[in-house]
């Protein structure tokens, strides 16, 4: 998709709509690393023509009003009848094949995922590969879904049957696009359904790319459709009565009004919401793996990662030497073009979301917290990258619990570090939020591991590690973190409903 003299096109949405949309990507003459982004959008015939440089604007699209959302959901509901009815070996087929479609296009799709996001290359192919892990992993468990058989008095018995839900809508976050579609697709349809999925306005692309892959495997046309759109195009999806479950990644504010919206139809929702984790390291961690752990935990796709450990706790006794150490390595982290192997933090997703994160450190140090490193705009010496957003990757010292930096979510790559004395007293502090998606611990006390996170109430916790998600592991959160998991063999139940069905083998006992 990126070499010269090529210009294929990608189909956005689903045949059955009114309108189509193209992309044609080329490469930029005279700098090779920068490319044009041509986003066609044909609708009563009109077209709009787009083009992305660095800090520009990537696209502009027409959202999908309640006309397209019932179309796509009318698709859906026609793919789903047969795709329900398949065998789970036969969705599995189908499955793998999108994931070695997936596997043969990883750069493709990386590359169109730094258009997309802004974040380095190295991080966006870690991302296809999550997506393409996903789908293998859920196409394997397609044939396991099973019930139970109940033996009951007289010879009569009961069994137990899970059956899908019917046309599901993801709504998917800016952070990760093409993983999150993956994420919540993989299994919606192992399970037997079909989905109409919504990606974020900011990061539109590389959800309609997974769409063509879908199609290109033998998915039933309409299987998964992506609609393009703001908040009105997912009011829409969470209200349609044709829609039977919604699944959201994003803030919490707007997860209370998706699960608002969804109640009035009694629709169930898996909400991965936004957190204000705690990273926890005790004096004896191993100081190399701690460091490692906190720069992991703060930094990855420009600290705009709902599960960041941006709390670190730091028992007062190496304090002094893990935060120096921090810093030096914070400040060697390489920015820039995001399409260079060398770069290890690219851009922001947005001009406003930059002046926001910039603003937290602004008020940071109103309320006393002294800037360790960072936390200023940056601009590359490329002139093509100037208008970037672009910054420094901050480490903020002297925090207190009581800081707005501490207690709400940034978002950006801003971590403050704060220093403890006793477990008891980390325990306490960590857990005083009305947050609970994650929580990390190092220390080499194999029983203090597991005591402290015992105690930490996050749904996704860390061992002398942070921010690793196999796919093979539920992954959500508590309290205001969210509702329901992604990812492991339980997500399979938050896709399926349970039927019951008593068979008697005598005869009727009636009281009348």
């Amino acid at each position: 998709i990126f070499k010269k003299n090529k210009l294929p096109f990608l189909t956005l949405c689903d045949q059955n709509l009114t309108f189509s949309n193209r992309l044609i990507l080329n490469q930029h003459p005279q700098t090779p690393n920068h490319y044009t982004l041509v986003l066609i959008i044909q609708r009563n015939k009109l077209k709009h023509y787009v083009f992305l440089f660095p800090g520009r604007i990537l696209c502009h699209l027409e959202p999908c009003g309640a006309a397209e959302v019932n179309q796509a959901v009318e698709a859906a509901k026609k793919a789903f009848i047969n795709w329900s009815k398949l065998s789970g070996m036969e969705r599995g087929r189908v499955m793998i094949e999108a994931a070695h479609l997936i596997e043969g296009k990883r750069e493709e799709i990386a590359e169109m995922e730094v258009v997309n996001n802004g974040k380095s290359i190295t991080e966006a192919r870690l991302d296809v590969d999550s997506a393409r892990l996903c789908i293998e992993y859920y196409a394997g468990l397609a044939s396991t879904l099973a019930g139970q058989h109940v033996q009951l008095p007289g010879g009569s018995f009961a069994y137990t049957c899970r059956e899908p839900l019917g046309v599901c809508a993801g709504i998917g976050a800016w952070n990760y696009p093409f993983q999150i579609a993956a994420w919540k697709s993989a299994p919606a349809l192992a399970c037997g359904n079909s989905m109409v999925f919504k990606p974020s306005p900011v990061t539109p692309v590389t959800a309609a790319m997974l769409a063509e892959i879908y199609a290109k495997a033998g998915a039933p046309e309409g299987l998964f459709n992506v609609v393009q759109g703001g908040q009105e195009t997912g009011s829409l999806l969470c209200q349609h009565p044709d829609v039977a479950k919604v699944s959201f990644t994003g803030s919490v504010p707007t997860g209370r009004k998706i699960m608002e919206m969804a109640s009035k139809g009694v629709k169930p929702v898996t909400l991965e919401l936004g957190g204000k984790s705690p990273l926890l390291i005790f004096k004896d961690s191993d100081l190399e793996n701690a460091v490692k752990g906190a720069l992991m935990a703060n930094f990855l796709s420009q600290g705009q990662v709902c599960s960041n450990g941006t709390r670190v706790f730091v028992q007062r006794d190496i304090f002094p030497e893990f935060v120096s150490e921090v810093v030096k390595r914070t400040q060697a982290i390489e920015i820039g073009d995001p399409l260079l192997e060398s770069t290890r933090m690219g851009a922001l997703v947005s001009r406003s979301h930059l002046h926001k994160v910039l603003g937290f450190v602004e008020q940071a140090k109103k309320e006393g917290a002294t800037v360790l490193c960072g936390g200023e705009p940056f601009v590359p010496s490329h002139p093509k990258l100037r208008g970037g957003f672009y910054m420094t990757p901050c480490v903020l010292g002297d925090c207190r619990d009581e800081m707005t930096c501490v207690k709400e979510e940034i978002f950006g790559p801003v971590m403050s570090v704060l220093s403890f004395e006793t477990e008891e007293e980390v325990l306490r502090r960590a857990n005083d939020t009305t947050m609970g998606l994650a929580a990390g611990v190092f220390t080499r006390d194999v029983r203090r591991a597991h005591r402290v996170v015992e105690q930490l109430k996050a749904g996704s916790c860390f061992i002398n590690n942070y921010n690793i998600t196999p796919v093979e592991v539920p992954f959500g959160g508590f309290k205001t973190s969210g509702i329901g998991r992604e990812n492991g063999q339980v997500t399979l139940e938050y896709y399926t409903q349970l039927k019951t069905v008593y068979v008697e083998m005598g005869d009727v006992e009636s009281l009348f």
